[in-house]
């Protein structure tokens, strides 16, 4: 998703601009292809979510971030910093919410059926996997598929997805 959202809003771009990368994990892939595209990546430790929430905050402030995109941070964010940054606290999820919530989406579709899943950008709110949706794109479950494959194909349809919702926003 960082890559679809680097080549969509690249340094420079008159309509937005991808000016910061942060990432609770040092040897984060993200860090690295941030850097790679000119952009400024920044290593936030987490020690605690309260010690990380206030370096983010801080470091998100200091850059004068108009939008935090979150992609592939797999942790829930306190209250407080959903609360500060509401409004301009995006993710991305990889179902049609508000189905499939939460850890292995991919794994909850095939086990509940669905004909189709997909993807959701949505507002963050406190609770996992809510806020107001601004966009969703659906994919076909097909019979064979596996997990992997499936999320695959959601993936392909999230890097479509992501960039066009925050080019509505």
């Amino acid at each position: 998703n960082l890559a679809s959202l680097l080549a969509a809003f690249p340094t420079g771009s008159e309509e937005a601009a991808v000016v910061l990368v942060a990432g609770e994990k040092a040897q984060a892939p993200a860090l690295d292809r941030a850097r790679e595209a000119g952009v400024e990546a920044v290593h936030v430790p987490w020690d605690t979510r309260e010690g990380f929430e206030a370096r983010l905050d801080e470091l998100l402030r200091a850059r004068e971030v108009d939008l935090v995109c979150l992609a592939g941070f797999m942790r829930v964010l306190s209250p407080w910093f959903v609360d500060r940054w509401r409004g301009r606290l995006v993710n991305v999820h990889p179902s049609l919410l508000p189905k499939h919530r939460g850890l292995h989406a991919h794994r909850q579709a095939l086990a509940e059926g669905v004909s189709e899943s997909g993807c959701s950008v949505h507002f963050v709110r406190a609770a996992v996997d809510d806020g107001p949706i601004i966009g969703q794109a659906a994919v076909p479950v097909l019979a064979e598929d596996t997990p992997e494959r499936l999320a695959a194909r959601v993936l392909a349809a999230e890097h479509r997805l992501y960039p066009y919702c925050l080019r509505l926003l």
